[in-house]
């Protein structure tokens, strides 16, 4: 889903870390080039191109002059990246339930009843 509030290539770096974390891209898979990810997404070559420079700069991939962009096989840093997402999110869910003037256990109790 499209976020007009996000530049274009921070949601293709989150998607794609969000895919490198959960094990659907594994530890040393190489990545589309840069023109083959902007003619997929039907995108301007810069912003697959600061897609990944956003992911290099997370240490999620490596790209090898004259050999393509792979994933991190460094595991610690994947683990990072993981750790990141769920801090992320549990202070959504915190968030969310303090705007409905609940705490994060009566929301999730709601949740047990349904």
């Amino acid at each position: 889903m499209i976020n007009p509030s996000l530049p274009i290539y921070e949601q293709f770096a989150w998607a794609i870390r969000e895919r490198i974390v959960s094990g659907l891209i594994p530890p040393g898979s190489r990545l589309p080039s840069v023109r083959d990810l902007a003619a997929g997404r039907g995108v301007n070559p810069t912003t697959a191109a600061r897609t990944y420079q956003e992911l290099e700069r997370m240490g999620l991939i490596v790209t090898y002059r004259g050999q393509g962009t792979f994933v991190t096989r460094e595991e610690s840093v994947i683990s990072e990246a993981r750790k990141t997402i769920i801090i992320q999110a549990v202070r959504q869910f915190k968030d969310t339930a303090a705007s409905l003037g609940l705490t994060a256990e009566q929301m999730l109790q709601i949740d047990k009843e349904d």
